[in-house]
């Protein structure tokens, strides 16, 4: 009932994503857009075994005549009788949790890696940025240089 499919594309993904932390710690944007195109691929596959898994489950129910509210892994579990079968389906949705586990992590990790590089780059531009006060040179001239633009409007 899970795809082994769906098992192989979740172990591709984290893949990518342990591929996309080593380029966001380097630095290395060019490498990283080919590296997110083959993810977004990968996706959409996942996408695509999802919706196989869901039909073939429910064909299942459907064909040995078992009728629940809810269509999950434990009402299928309870009504396989095939011990083979059984633990089969399980090894397979411990693989499959294992895979989304561990992928779920290193997405946590690239989000906070890429949230970090963003901060950097924002102090970067602001020890960069001249501020209002490096711009006014001498003593404080009253009002009228409060309300004074970095820019000159009139150019």
């Amino acid at each position: 009932m899970i795809n082994k499919n769906l098992i192989l594309i979740h172990e591709q993904l984290l893949a990518l994503s342990i591929e996309k932390t080593a380029l966001v710690k380097e630095g290395n944007v060019e490498k990283l857009q080919p590296t997110l195109v083959k993810e977004r691929k990968a996706v959409q596959q996942l996408e695509q075994a999802e919706e196989e898994r869901q039909k073939e489950v429910a064909t299942w129910f459907v064909n040995h005549g078992v009728k629940v509210d809810e269509v999950t892994l434990s009402n299928l579990m309870n009504h396989i009788e095939i011990e083979a079968e059984k633990k089969e389906l399980e090894d397979a949705a411990v693989r499959l949790t294992e895979a989304i586990v561990k992928l779920k992590q290193q997405e946590e990790l690239n989000m906070a890696l890429i949230q970090q590089s963003m901060q950097f780059v924002q102090l970067s531009i602001d020890l960069l940025s001249p501020s209002l006060k490096n711009m006014n040179y001498g003593k404080d001239k009253g009002p009228s240089d409060v309300n004074r633009s970095v820019f000159d409007s009139k150019a």
